[in-house]
């Protein structure tokens, strides 16, 4: 269901792009009613808080270790620290948007904040696939032309990091400037809500959700696609790379199961988001179909911010170098606190007794 201010939306999509709304501005029928599910509202937060802990500890631990100073400053590296960051941003709304589900999509933290995590979430989701297709493209450019990968400099992988981040921070400009707070008199919430002009509110809605499928999705899964398919072909015909490929591919083989965890997360997400913007120009008329919509988003956005979670533990289980740096940071945390116990501690505080004076 939607109206001007549509509400039942995920916080990605415009967590406030409520869909299920009292009046309706598109070509779903105005007497559809308006379905919320009260588990949503218990699941989707504990969900949320699962994924926020989760997620928080393992970014943090990801850039601890690939910023340690005995770590390569390489291409990929850059990208991957580049990518927690980006999931760290996203995981810290997910509080914000834990509460609105909770609170029965009654916005409590005012306009200054519904805009800020509603465009760092936006940002965030963007910089997320645009650094996966850095990373791809990057791959494809170390084993297809290896010598003109070695040019590439530490300079010019952080020049493209901030233009990765520039490229994302476009497509997120509409969610600051119309992302704003409403009050809805017939639910009594303040919904967090794309504000579009209300004459073409149904053309900005299928807008943007279509902006998210090409930008989002589909252009970056395209590029990627390419460079692992040019990838597969230059390995087949240089047949004296299977020799050792098994050392040489952890990096790829790296990236490829992020890519693939990106994919198969953010999938279910897109393809409501596509059928979303069907229903606001009209393709999809059925009540019960807008509905289910309604009540699915929430779960896709849920499964788009365990792509953020997962992305540390296939770190560790996939690049052996990250788990031997990270083997070694704890192992030398550890030292350094048992150390520090000797030094600021008297060895009778630490358990051991003094020598008993010998009798002659």
């Amino acid at each position: 269901m939607h109206s001007e201010y549509s509400i039942g939306a995920t916080p990605e999509q415009a967590p406030g792009e409520l869909h299920s709304s009292p009046m309706n501005v598109s070509a779903v029928s105005a007497s559809c009613p308006i379905v919320f599910s009260s588990f949503q509202f218990v699941l989707i937060p504990v969900l949320f808080c699962a994924i926020f802990i989760l997620g928080l500890v393992g970014n943090s631990v990801a850039i601890m270790v690939l910023c340690g100073h005995k770590s390569p400053r390489t291409v990929a590296n850059v990208c991957i620290v580049n990518l927690a960051v980006a999931d760290l941003l996203a995981l810290a709304t997910v509080p914000f948007w834990a509460a609105y589900y909770a609170y029965g999509y009654n916005w409590l933290f005012g306009p200054v904040i519904c805009k800020l995590a509603s465009s760092i979430l936006c940002l965030s989701m963007f910089a997320s696939i645009f650094f996966i297709m850095r990373m791809s493209v990057s791959r494809c450019q170390a084993i297809v032309h290896p010598f003109r990968a070695q040019r590439g400099t530490l300079r010019q992988a952080l020049s493209s990091a901030l233009l990765v981040w520039g490229l994302a921070a476009l497509p997120s400009l509409p969610t600051f400037y119309f992302r704003d707070t409403l009050y809805i008199e017939e639910l009594s919430v303040t919904a967090c809500v794309m504000a579009f002009p209300l004459e073409r509110y149904s053309s900005w809605s299928a807008g943007m959700a279509l902006m998210k499928n090409l930008l989002g999705f589909l252009v970056p899964l395209v590029v990627i696609t390419v460079c692992y398919g040019w990838i597969w072909v230059h390995l087949r015909r240089a047949r004296r790379f299977q020799r050792g490929k098994r050392t040489r591919d952890r990096v790829p083989k790296l990236v490829a199961a992020v890519v693939v965890a990106f994919v198969i997360c953010w999938l279910p997400f897109h393809i409501l988001t596509f059928m979303d913007a069907l229903s606001w120009v009209g393709v999809i008329r059925s009540c019960p179909v807008t509905s289910a919509i309604d009540v699915a988003l929430p779960f896709g956005l849920s499964m788009g911010f365990v792509s953020s979670c997962i992305n540390p533990f296939l770190y560790y289980f996939i690049g052996r170098q990250f788990r031997d740096r990270l083997q070694h940071l704890l192992k030398l945390r550890l030292y350094q606190f048992s150390s520090s116990r000797e030094v600021f501690c008297p060895r009778e505080e630490l358990g051991s007794t003094p020598e008993a004076p010998v009798k002659l």
